[in-house]
């Protein structure tokens, strides 16, 4: 694997600077486990122990060489995961499903229970209980270490979960088939964010502090692995492209269209999105304007559109667009005093479509929020809220948040209006954004578009959350929608409500008067291209403030 081959690079580079460069995710160190079958890890204190399946025996390894100290014996013949409580390792065995717990001095095994689950694969102790994932039911479960009685249970974060450790406040799981590593919230189950696997088959995890530790069971090696930096998001796999996005305005007559103007948003570099060179347009803007939350417009003006013709701007932006992905921890996020005013007279304000302090709004904004203080939870309680009395339709209009959610129903926009609705409520900053999306193939074409919504989080910033997008089953689908974002995505458009210009749609909009009876069609739609393959004679002009043409 081409990991494989950077870890000695990795390895030089610390040796020689004595400093670790790595984000959130990246592997810090690695060394090849004792056996060709590792499948438990935990950590105790002072060193890792390491299962394997074929030679079923405990390895005691030091974590700073790889150095295998000692082993023992497992008192089962396929053991599968190892915790550590302090005192004793317990060993997790699959073949009849038992749970020893093992003096490591002694080698004695000095108890055995049950486990309370057909298909436990990862298991950890955090402090008082064990917890187990059961592959078969798709939990995770926490169980008394007394006789195996489950305490309480949460969906597991995936399908697959074959480790498990904790760190004092977290679980963190990993799973052999999507090879990622989930951060988990014990008391709730809400996966807070993620991250790729080191390798192709993560079994078992361990913390010893700092680090989590990864055993893979098809690369046979073990992974210590950075899960806090400084930096707050990650960007990756960038996607290179072309956007030619088109406003069509069509008179069928009989009648004229007087004082049509068109408006398109003006993209800008932002973390998940840079553009290349000037944004071009097929004629040249009549002018540009800004609205009341800072979005820039390109404005096109026809006195008269007659029976017969046709109004049809182009704009043209080549950019670069990149998954983005915050790795945030919620006790790391500053308090609601610490909001800048700014940022709270803004974006705490009602709107028509809002309707924040509708009745129906502010009871629902109690029930999902409860006494949380801290703004990553209240935000994130809110977007659970959403998820659990909703379900996506994409009905025609955009209906005011209070009827969208009193239904249980509605579109990305819809979605959207009720999350910001509620976190105002609730005096989370709040916004939308709107954006052209590439659909399936590089080259493709978008009429539906996409909206969603940024938070501001004191000390992060702002935040994407995707609540439409985020409305599945799985923990994972869900984390993936609050803190991530696609590299399929070009935001145009950033709002915090009905905008002069745009009113409450994104991307483009029109206004017109009329005289006689006119019959209008309108179209908006974006194409893509791949930008190595992007067609030769797109429009040409160039935006500047200063550019202008009559019609």
């Amino acid at each position: 694997m081409l990991f494989k081959k950077t870890i000695p690079i990795l390895i030089i580079m610390i040796l020689c600077t004595g400093q670790i460069y790595a984000d959130v995710g990246d592997v810090v160190k690695s060394f090849q486990a004792p056996g060709n079958f590792p499948t438990g890890l935990t950590y105790d204190g002072k060193y890792l122990w390491n299962t394997d399946r074929k030679t079923d025996m405990l390895y005691k390894i030091d974590p700073e060489s790889g150095e295998v100290i000692s082993s023992l014996p497992a008192p089962g013949y396929q053991p599968e995961d190892l915790a550590f409580d302090g005192k004793y390792i317990w060993c997790l065995d699959k073949e009849e499903n038992l749970i020893h717990k093992i003096d490591p001095q002694t080698e004695i095994t000095v108890k055995t229970i049950m486990a309370p689950c057909e298909r436990p694969r990862g298991m950890t102790y955090d402090g008082e209980h064990l917890w187990l994932s059961d592959i078969r039911g798709d939990e995770l479960i926490q169980i008394s270490t007394e006789d195996g009685t489950t305490i309480m249970s949460h969906k597991a974060p995936s399908g697959n979960v074959h480790g498990l450790t904790f760190d004092g406040k977290y679980l963190w799981a990993s799973d052999r088939i999507s090879n990622k590593i989930f951060l988990i919230e014990p008391e709730t189950g809400y996966v807070i964010f993620y991250f790729e696997s080191p390798d192709e088959f993560p079994r078992g995890l361990a913390f010893d502090g700092k680090y989590i530790w990864n055993c893979d069971y098809q690369s046979d090696s073990i992974y210590s692995i950075k899960i806090k930096d400084d930096n707050l998001f990650k960007i990756w796999d960038e996607k290179h492209q072309v956007m030619h996005y088109t406003e069509h305005v069509r008179n069928y007559g009989p009648g004229d269209i007087l004082d049509l103007e068109i408006y398109m948003a003006i993209p800008h570099d932002r973390g998940n999105q840079k553009l290349v060179g000037d944004i071009k347009y097929s004629t040249a803007p009549d002018e540009f304007r800004t609205d009341q939350w800072g979005q820039e417009v390109a404005v096109w003006h026809y006195d008269t559109l007659k029976a017969g013709q046709t109004a049809e701007p182009t704009m043209s932006t080549e950019c670069k667009l990149y998954f983005i992905t915050y790795f945030v921890y919620p006790e790391d996020v500053g308090t609601l005093e610490d909001i800048p005013a700014e940022i709270k007279d803004k974006y705490l304000v009602n709107d028509t479509k809002f309707a924040v302090d509708n009745e129906f709004m502010q009871m629902a904004v109690k029930k999902a929020v409860g006494d949380e203080t801290n703004p990553y939870w209240i935000a994130r309680n809110i977007y659970q809220h959403i998820m659990e009395h909703m379900y996506y339709e994409l009905a025609g209009g955009w209906n005011i948040a209070p009827t969208v959610l009193e239904r249980g129903s509605g579109s990305c926009s819809e979605y959207s209006f009720v999350f910001i609705s509620l976190c105002r409520a609730a005096g989370i900053p709040a916004r939308y954004v709107g954006s052209v999306a590439v659909r399936g193939d590089d080259a493709s074409t978008d009429d539906v578009f996409h909206r969603w919504c940024e938070i501001y989080l004191p000390e992060v910033g702002w935040f994407p959350v995707d609540p439409s997008g985020g409305d599945q089953e799985w923990p994972e689908r869900q984390a993936a929608f609050f803190g991530s974002l696609q590299n399929r995505f070009l935001i145009t458009t950033e709002g915090g409500g009905g905008s002069e210009y745009l009113e409450w749609s994104y991307n483009s909009n029109e206004k017109w008067k009329s005289k006689g009876k006119v019959k209008v069609q309108t179209e908006h739609f974006g194409e893509w291209s791949p930008a190595a393959k992007a067609e030769a004679g797109s429009p040409e002009q160039t935006a500047t403030g200063d550019e202008s043409q009559s019609k």
